[in-house]
């Protein structure tokens, strides 16, 4: 494993003039350019020359750490807020959008799945049934759009993939699982709230 740089070599006191760098910010979700920040230099490499580095927000002064092989990190998460949901189903997509600003594309798929069956149970589902009565609830409920259906089944599909096969979901897995439960959040509880109930 090649080592960057020594203990103690990186200057952590003070920011760093760097080569313009222009990105969306993964803690503000801000697209930014920032020249501040902390060089990151081969170990041993007289020249100085830059591999990668952390830089700094300009909006937020969180840190985004580009790496030597193109990697950075977080990213932005996918997805978007949505309002009027319940707490702690809040909760579930906002860890399914965090994971993906890890990289971490299996775990947002399985948070995806899950997010299923905790849907059910919040409009009426019992509990404790197969995840597959869970998908035909939400369906035959009218709780999915349209011709959504089919939609539901890619997220059970996917999800039994993640959890009972050795298979490691991508980054456009994890983008259209959360897309859709983000459409199926807005249907559910986003859009009714914005508009009061007739008495």
């Amino acid at each position: 494993m090649t080592r960057f740089f020594s203990e103690g070599a990186a200057n952590w006191r003070t920011l760093q003039d760097l080569p313009n760098e222009s990105f969306v910010c993964g803690f503000c979700n801000t697209k930014v350019s920032s020249i501040k920040g902390y060089k990151l230099g081969q170990h041993g490499d007289a020249s100085g020359s830059k591999i990668g580095g952390l830089y700094v927000c300009p909006n937020c002064g969180g840190p985004s750490f580009f790496t030597p092989t193109g990697g950075r990190y977080p990213t932005p998460a996918l997805g978007n807020p949505v309002k009027h949901v319940p707490p702690d189903l809040y909760a579930l997509y906002e860890e399914a959008r965090r994971s993906s600003s890890q990289n971490c594309f299996t775990g947002a798929v399985l948070l995806c799945r899950k997010m299923l069956m905790n849907i059910a149970v919040q409009q009426g589902a019992a509990e404790g049934l197969k995840f597959v009565e869970y998908v035909n609830y939400i369906a035959d409920k009218g709780f999915v759009p349209p011709n959504g259906k089919h939609w539901v089944d890619h997220i059970r599909k996917k999800g039994n993939e993640a959890t009972h096969e050795i298979a490691i979901m991508g980054e456009q897995d994890a983008k259209d699982l959360i897309s859709f439960i983000e459409m199926l959040l807005r249907f559910i509880y986003e859009f009714p709230s914005m508009v009061p109930a007739q008495p």
